[in-house]
């Protein structure tokens, strides 16, 4: 009996119309901290980030799931017989913010919480695909609400601490959901990938509230990263993970149709594709508009991609996830 496989079948993303421009946020962060010379059109430079997106109020995590997720069910109705809610956002630690997304959206099917940094939407697909090989499931639906927003810090102690918690500056609100569903076409869907942690740089960038190692600590509630570390843990991978990927499934880049990459700085990606071989026109740029909006990054290049006619249906995808931890995240996908 064949092995069932999976493809994506629905995307939807859901972008707040409130933003927050780069010159707001640097004058917001002049006007808390008077005592530090913050320089003017710093955090651009650095970035390339001109705007990010902000939350309604009131808006949680889960409702900017659902909002993507009502997308994606429009885009490929039909029955949800699973539910991963993907994020390194939530609304609680307990229940699941699975659970919270499907009473919104009026699903009863059975659900869990896939969590791994800016990776959860590319990991929780994985966890689809194998789920749905396994025959257990038939649609599986990803959806990710990032909220980053809270995690801001804006009174700073000095300009080391600004340093640390410079990303936070950066990052982005908003939804995401893909449709994950069995196919009898092997021609097309999730055809292959590669996962890799390097979990030694974990404490290279963290938000260390709410777990057991800071439960009640109000200090411990704003992103602490050290960014150029991060970069360097990342660039330490090398390309070879990604060129051993395309080796053996017998492609070139010649074959590779769109490179949807997570997108963390606009002046860290030209020596990623340098390194890599990717040509530009093979790749969509959110950060500079969008800001770095987690692990909704992904499923926003692929729409994007799709409604610029960059792909369609037979077009091949390379999604690469970088996270946090660190991971690694690769996926060939025939849309």
């Amino acid at each position: 009996m064949a092995v069932p496989s999976s493809r994506i079948a629905g995307l939807g993303v859901f972008l707040p119309e409130s933003t927050r421009s780069t010159r707001e946020t640097e004058a917001r962060l002049r006007e808390a901290n008077p005592g530090l010379n913050l320089a003017t059109g710093l955090i651009h430079r650095l970035t390339g980030v001109e705007s990010v997106h902000v939350r309604p109020d009131g808006w949680q995590t889960s409702d900017l799931a659902v909002a993507a997720s009502r997308d994606a069910l429009a885009d490929a109705p039909g029955e949800i017989d699973l539910l991963l809610f993907a994020s390194a956002s939530q609304d609680l630690i307990e229940p699941a913010t699975s659970h919270i997304v499907a009473a919104k959206l009026g699903l009863d099917c059975p659900v869990m919480d896939i969590k791994n940094a800016c990776n959860s939407v590319i990991n929780a697909i994985q966890v689809a695909d194998a789920l749905i090989a396994s025959g257990q499931y038939h649609r599986v639906l990803v959806a990710s609400g990032e909220q980053p927003s809270h995690a801001v810090r804006w009174r700073l102690a000095d300009t080391e601490q600004f340093a640390r918690s410079f990303p936070g500056y950066t990052m982005s609100d908003g939804g995401a959901a893909v449709i994950v569903e069995a196919s009898d076409d092997r021609r097309t869907g999730i055809l292959a990938s590669t996962f890799l942690a390097v979990s030694r740089h974990w404490s290279i960038g963290t938000l260390p509230s709410g777990g057991s190692m800071n439960p009640r600590d109000p200090d411990k509630v704003f992103f602490d990263m050290d960014g150029a570390a991060l970069q360097q843990a990342f660039l330490e991978l090398g390309p070879e993970p990604v060129l051993d990927l395309l080796a053996r499934e017998g492609l070139e880049w010649a074959d590779v149709d769109l490179v949807a990459i997570h997108q963390v700085a606009l002046p860290y990606l030209p020596p990623i594709f340098d390194r890599l071989g990717v040509a530009a026109d093979r790749t969509v740029i959110t950060i500079a508009e969008h800001g770095n909006l987690a692990s909704v990054s992904l499923p926003l290049q692929l729409l994007r991609a799709r409604e610029r006619g960059m792909i369609a249906p037979g077009s091949l995808v390379l999604l690469i996830g970088l996270a946090g931890g660190i991971s690694l995240g690769l996926m060939l996908v025939r849309v």
